[in-house]
């Protein structure tokens, strides 16, 4: 996939009208540019993704003693998911040994995201920014990786090959879950229910699943795309089951997705697991108080933020790890809802 070019002076310039010095003078608020203009520039930078690396620097060169995690589309479900909470803790964690704070940078329009970048870079309010849930195309994130400013992703961005990221293999772990269905419980007509299109871990999670059928010598019995809720899960097996295809396992996007799918099924009259085995992803609480449990795929949520913290304080210290990508096990936890136990 091709990267994004980052925007540049020259460009917020000629978007403008002005000459390139004249655009630099405005944006560090020269007395010798009139407020006016210096209105007229700044609107233009913003509304293009223009970001300076004079902050960059700034943040570089005066400590702040904070650190800022950066949310760039909080969707309505996003602060009260047990994923962001489990993020909180892994951070604030390492934070409190570094006696650093945590800002939150947030924006509720996904189309707009640049202001959840823009505001840290901006404000020179923090050291080191770690990046979650940015959508594989998101432009601004590419330019902030190149900033300057000390960054870690969570998760993977193969877009993105020099960044300093925290992950894991959500492929491998699909197709693990998926390949469960098939060879422990023999299930021959499996429907997948993806997460939301443009994320990284909903192309991976859908790629494990298609690499387990076709390892099989299956097909996929159907693929939906919903968005990470109970209520989309919800939805698409209601769709799936009106529509009258015949299938015998559902492997959901993630646990509430699977806990809407269940939920569904059994008001629809049918039993899980005797007639339909489901599986999902992240096992964050939810997938262990359910009736039968969760067969899902395990994410340390708590240590994938501690490790990409730990790894911001190493680049705002000056040391880039050796290796630039980390990714940390995972497991799949098998309970009732797939026929195990």
């Amino acid at each position: 996939m091709k990267r994004p070019r980052r925007v540049t002076l020259i460009d917020v310039a000629t978007h403008v009208g002005m000459s390139r010095s004249a655009v630099s003078m405005a944006l560090s608020d020269h007395p010798e540019i009139a407020a006016g203009t210096k209105e007229r520039v700044r609107t233009a930078a913003q509304q293009l993704g223009y970001v300076t690396n004079s902050a960059a620097r700034a943040l570089r060169s005066q400590s702040s003693g904070s650190i800022a995690l950066i949310v760039p589309d909080t969707g309505p479900h996003t602060f009260g998911h047990p994923y962001f909470m489990h993020l909180l803790v892994g951070v604030t964690d390492v934070c409190g040994e570094h006696n650093a704070n945590v800002i939150i940078s947030a924006n509720k329009d996904e189309g707009n995201s640049v202001a959840a970048y823009d505001r840290v870079l901006r404000s020179r309010a923090a050291d080191g920014a770690i990046v979650t849930v940015a959508t594989v195309e998101d432009p601004h994130l590419s330019a902030l990786v190149e900033s300057g400013l000390p960054v870690v992703l969570m998760g993977r961005f193969p877009q993105l090959p020099e960044a300093v990221s925290v992950g894991i293999d959500d492929r491998d772990g699909a197709r693990q879950v998926t390949e469960h269905l098939i060879v422990a419980h023999q299930r021959r007509r499996l429907v997948h229910l993806g997460g939301p299109p443009g994320h990284q871990v909903t192309i991976e999670r859908e790629e494990g699943f298609r690499q387990a059928l076709k390892a099989a010598g299956l097909k996929s019995a159907g693929e939906s795309t919903g968005d990470f809720t109970e209520e989309s899960g919800r939805a698409l097996t209601r769709q799936l089951i009106a529509s009258g295809k015949r299938f015998d396992a559902i492997f959901a996007a993630n646990d509430e997705m699977a806990y809407g799918a269940m939920t569904e099924l059994r008001d629809g009259g049918l039993d899980v697991p005797g007639e339909v085995s489901i599986v999902g992803f992240d096992d964050f609480g939810l997938a262990r108080v359910t009736t039968p449990g969760i067969t899902t795929v395990h994410i340390p949520a708590e240590e994938l933020a501690r490790a990409a913290t730990v790894r911001l304080f190493q680049l705002i210290g000056g040391v880039r790890p050796a290796e630039p990508h980390l990714m940390l096990p995972l497991e799949v936890v098998l309970r009732g809802s797939c026929g195990c136990l």
